[in-house]
């Protein structure tokens, strides 16, 4: 290859990369507000997950009614998840003393984010959004580990 073609070449991929690229600081804050979601109710603290959260997040899973044996989907919103930080957690017993709390990015762009949070008996898929210099928690879809306790 020509060394011109090959400058060309190597200039164009670096561009794209700069441009396509977030930076580490958005990393660290897309994780903050990963844990900040689980760590608000390890220890109860309902603006530890005001912070974490989009006014309009939406939170899903699958459940079953016990009754017809059907499934179907439960949403849960950003008022309940900081009432559920509140409460969900007062006596102090429903985490293990070192809860598990793995936060993985699968994949990050400039402006969204998407992120699987491994909390103990739960999997968490979150959309994450950067919105005026924030990212907030917009979209969560969730399941027990164990999908029979649905």
């Amino acid at each position: 290859m020509k060394p011109k073609l090959t400058f060309l070449l190597l200039l164009f991929i670096l561009s794209v990369n700069i441009i396509s690229a977030q930076t580490k600081q958005d990393s660290l804050e897309i994780r903050q507000a990963a844990l900040a979601y689980i760590e608000s109710q390890h220890k109860p603290n309902p603006g530890l997950m005001d912070s974490a959260l989009h006014s309009r997040m939406v939170k899903r899973t699958f459940w079953k009614d016990k009754a017809t044996g059907k499934d179907y989907v439960r949403e849960t919103t950003t008022e309940s998840m900081i009432l559920l930080a509140e409460s969900y957690n007062k006596k102090g017993d429903k985490f293990p003393a070192s809860p598990k709390k793995e936060v993985i990015l699968l994949d990050v762009s400039e402006r969204t984010a998407s992120v699987k949070l491994i909390a103990d008996e739960w999997i968490d898929y979150m959309h994450i959004v950067k919105l005026n210099g924030a990212w907030k928690i917009i979209n969560v879809l969730w399941q027990f580990n164990d999908v029979q306790q649905h």
